[in-house]
């Protein structure tokens, strides 16, 4: 009996020190993103860019949009439900995006000039993503026909139309997308300006296979979605894509962390809407203190108008008896 408590309090203790030393990889992980809003942002070129300009030839559209299919999209929404119940939002592929996301996105790829970026809303059109493999000599030929192979007919063979995966494909240099979520839209967006800078693009998309690489890239993305936000959009833009990205980025810290096994992503997801919602109460705190500030400060140019103590004295000798 005695040897029995022994095993299960030894247990009990390890799955505690797991809980404790995941909980500190999670907070060190989302750290890097608790300033990411604060700096300034910063727009990218064209000149920085290394781009192919077969592909640019070829990008004669930058977005299109698949036709509605009632049955194939409800089937995606219904798939799509525990991404749904994971990021506590159900806009996560709905595959009914409106227009205002995707003028956001178009806005956002036109202010970074990334011209050559393909968007995909709901549509799959593989024979032209082929194509565009072929095309994309940004990338090496040695990465493209074989990592950049696979994951088009990945694409072809698992359509997003029916399972949804808002992603980004950099061998291909598209964006597809199936989340009505604008913070959604620009992360994708976000990713393909990191790669459009990168030199060695098949390298840095391969190692993703790595550990703690995908952190480092999400991170990237995330971060240039807020700080893009900060500069260019309302406060509640910005709660809205800390309540979704946080969650979002907690799923891949979550995976990292091996101790959890399969509830890894469950604990990380739980992770990031505490932390995004923490964040977005502070942005919101600092929001009023923000407007009580300014109505202090016309308060007090009020009274220093020239004249206005004169009147005031006036008005005060005239109340005398």
């Amino acid at each position: 009996m005695d040897s029995t408590k022994t095993i299960e309090c030894s247990r009990l203790l390890r799955w505690k020190l797991r809980l404790r030393n995941a909980a500190t990889i999670f907070l060190v992980c989302t750290s890097t993103l608790s300033g990411c809003a604060s700096t300034p942002y910063s727009y990218g070129s064209a000149a920085q860019y290394r781009s192919s300009p077969e592909l640019a030839a070829g990008t004669k559209v930058q977005m299109e949009r698949g036709r509605p299919h009632k049955a194939i999209d409800t089937f995606g929404w219904v798939w799509g439900i525990p991404s749904k119940i994971l990021l506590w939002d159900r806009r996560v592929e709905n595959h009914r995006i409106d227009a205002q996301t995707e003028t956001q996105l178009a806005t956002y790829l036109s202010e970074n000039e990334l011209s050559t970026v393909k968007v995909r809303l709901n549509q799959y059109h593989p024979r032209e993503d082929w194509h565009r493999l072929v095309a994309n000599k940004s990338v090496g030929a040695g990465w493209r026909y074989t990592v950049g192979a696979v994951s088009v007919a990945v694409e072809a063979i698992f359509p997003g139309r029916l399972f949804g995966g808002d992603h980004y494909n950099p061998y291909t240099n598209t964006i597809h997308l199936y989340s009505n979520a604008p913070a959604i839209a620009l992360h994708e967006a976000g990713h393909a300006k990191d790669f459009a800078r990168r030199k060695w693009k098949g390298t840095y998309a391969a190692a993703r296979i790595l550990p703690i690489v995908p952190l480092i890239q999400e991170a990237i993305a995330t971060s240039d979605t807020l700080g893009y936000l900060e500069t260019t959009d309302s406060v509640s833009a910005q709660q809205e894509a800390y309540d979704i990205l946080y969650p979002a980025y907690g799923t891949y810290v979550g995976a990292e962390i091996k101790a959890l096994g399969p509830f890894g992503v469950v604990f990380g997801a739980i992770g990031g809407h505490a932390i995004g919602r923490w964040k977005s109460w502070k942005l919101e705190e600092q929001r009023e203190e923000e407007e009580r500030r300014q109505t202090r400060l016309q308060q007090s140019q009020n009274y220093s108008v020239p004249g206005s103590k004169q009147r005031l004295r006036s008005s005060t000798l005239s109340e005398t008896p």
